[in-house]
């Protein structure tokens, strides 16, 4: 994906995640770090959404993913914020607390400033946590600007959900 996707693009996708739950009778949460609540905020600008999607978080700092989605403090210490560790704890947080059927997890570094060798702005770690599924992350480097890495995390974010839900 090298363009930068529309908000009617991301919109379209949250539709689709939507027929797909409302067909399947469940319900989604999102767990959010590095896009600041973009996912809730597309997947909420569709009408009905209250018959699918149950809550969200924006755990921007360390202390909000440990108090808030029960991150363990130590993972976060020895794995980074920006990790797959911590990717998988806090959408197994969100799927848990918020009693939802499948469940969506972002952090990343957006830029323009923060990156290192190690994890460059663009990284992104995603996590998805599911009751008849196992706990999956996804690390993935995007390219452009911080509206357009965060603008790339929420469509891959919302595609990956489109394809659990559909199988």
């Amino acid at each position: 994906m090298s363009d930068r996707p529309s908000q009617d693009e991301l919109e379209g996708l949250a539709q689709e995640l939507g027929q797909l739950l409302l067909e399947r009778g469940w319900r989604v949460t999102a767990a959010e770090s590095c896009t600041g609540g973009w996912i809730a905020q597309c997947l909420t600008a569709i009408a009905g959404s209250s018959d699918w999607f149950e809550s969200g978080w924006v755990t921007y700092s360390n202390t909000a993913k440990s108090a808030l989605l029960d991150v363990d403090p130590m993972t976060l210490e020895r794995c980074g914020s920006v990790s797959s560790e911590t990717a998988a704890a806090m959408a197994d947080g969100a799927l848990r607390l918020a009693g939802a059927d499948i469940a969506v997890s972002v952090t990343g570094i957006a830029g323009p400033a923060g990156g290192s060798a190690e994890k460059p702005v663009g990284t992104v770690w995603f996590g998805f946590a599911g009751t008849t599924t196992n706990i999956l992350t996804e690390h993935h480097r995007f390219d452009g600007d911080r509206r357009s890495v965060r603008a790339k995390t929420v469509a891959l974010a919302l595609s990956r959900l489109i394809d659990l839900t559909a199988q």
